[in-house]
């Protein structure tokens, strides 16, 4: 088990509180102002000359990212505590903690991973023709050219943040420095070769 400065730890749980905190406190607000599903907020936001556009639009998704694997509630869900549980194994255990940038990622990984999760496991209580909803709850909807993007919400956005942020990480010559063992100290011991000379 690798040494991690409690700094880390304080860095992980209050970014990763907070992500989930903001995630969950937005989806209900917009939910219990417009309601749902299929509700579009009152007012329409432009950007470049009206080729972008953004507005509420409350959505049920029952898959993962972006509406893959419609259907597959239960399955994204299982494969969401085993992320958890890996996400804090590899912080705290194997110690990849002692990196910053890889507590920065991780913590937004499982923020966004806890926020969708509370939806799936249908902790907000939200119920369609008298059936509760084992599923996430959407509400940002982008418009690029007249085309859709599909409605996401932070949870989603704290994930892919977290996921480009790994990315880059592993982009780097020295990737593996943050988490690799601390440099041994030479023995003071050891015996030098015939040619060389210690300095004192």
């Amino acid at each position: 088990m690798r040494q991690v400065p409690a700094s880390r730890y304080l860095l992980f749980f209050t970014l990763c509180l907070s992500a989930v905190s903001w995630d969950l406190y937005s989806k209900h607000i917009i939910f219990t102002q417009l309601g749902f599903p299929g509700r579009v907020g009152p007012w329409v936001k432009q950007f470049f000359g009206g080729w972008v556009t953004f507005r509420y639009y409350t959505s049920f998704n029952h898959g993962a990212l972006w509406g893959i694997g419609q259907g597959q509630t239960w399955l994204f869900a299982g494969l969401s505590v085993v992320a958890v549980v890996g996400v804090l194994y590899w912080l705290f255990v194997v110690g990849v903690a002692r990196s910053w940038w890889l507590t920065v990622s991780l913590a937004l990984i499982m923020g966004g991973t806890l926020g969708n999760l509370w939806d799936r496991l249908a902790l907000h209580g939200c119920v369609v023709k008298g059936e509760v909803q084992h599923a996430v709850r959407d509400f940002l909807l982008f418009t690029f050219g007249g085309w859709p993007w599909p409605v996401f919400n932070f949870a989603d956005v704290f994930l892919v943040t977290g996921a480009m942020m790994l990315m880059l990480q592993s982009m780097q010559p020295e990737a593996g420095s943050a988490i690799s063992s601390e440099p041994e100290t030479a023995n003071e011991n050891e015996q030098l070769p015939p040619t060389a000379t210690k300095i004192a």
